[in-house]
């Protein structure tokens, strides 16, 4: 995939490790209702948007979900945020991307604001255009990863050819799918190796440097 021109990524599990601050967050949350949450369901809440995930895993009905985003925020907005890792290799492919003349999006359910500060933190920002950081809106619109994607292309403006999505989620590839485009199933992440397999990304990477081998060569 070489001479792809645009590079979309999610951000969670596919850029960095936010598993600390992401699970912490929920635990905080879900203590205010007087749940101890386990942490193989809590981590399944890494990627979808989290109405849905309060909703299929806890039953949450839409007030009792809103309540919990809710006091999900208050604790991540605080702490959670930071509670977060680049993955080693990152920056340096950011880098080497960006000298290769390609253009970085990121495409991502997390709440654009959040996400703009992730990359600050990392201090990544600069390989990304504003307008060109996607995310969710803080009131609940704008999760489905199909029409973040879409977003993106439509800022871009590019040969859809030339463009190729990247992330550790089936909501990745079928958001990508769904838009014309190529994926990169990455499986160093939180999405299951059977789960990226099965939803047929055009490609699959292990690792940080596997992604730079298929997307620099």
């Amino acid at each position: 995939m070489k001479n792809r021109k645009y590079i979309l990524f999610d951000l969670d599990g596919t850029l960095s490790d936010p598993g600390e601050g992401i699970i912490n967050s929920l635990k905080y949350a879900l203590k205010q209702f007087g749940i101890n949450g386990d942490p193989q369901i809590l981590r399944k809440f890494i990627g979808p948007p989290l109405a849905d995930s309060f909703q299929e895993h806890y039953d949450f009905d839409e007030e009792k979900t809103a309540e919990a985003i809710r006091f999900y925020r208050e604790y991540f907005h605080e702490y959670g945020l930071f509670q977060n890792v680049i993955y080693p290799g990152i920056p340096e492919l950011l880098q080497d991307l960006t000298n290769s003349g390609k253009t970085l999006a990121i495409a991502t359910t997390k709440p654009t604001v959040y996400a703009q500060q992730i990359l600050e933190y990392f201090k990544i920002d600069h390989f990304f255009e504003k307008d060109l950081v996607v995310g969710s809106y803080l009131d609940g619109r704008r999760t489905n990863k199909a029409e973040l994607i879409a977003t993106v292309l439509e800022c871009l403006g590019g040969n859809p050819q030339e463009m190729v999505m990247i992330g550790d989620r089936k909501f990745d590839i079928i958001g990508a799918k769904a838009n014309g485009i190529d994926v990169i199933g990455v499986t160093y992440g939180y999405g299951e190796k059977e789960e990226i397999k099965s939803h047929e990304p055009t490609a699959i990477a292990a690792t940080v440097g596997k992604l730079r081998e298929i997307l620099l060569g």
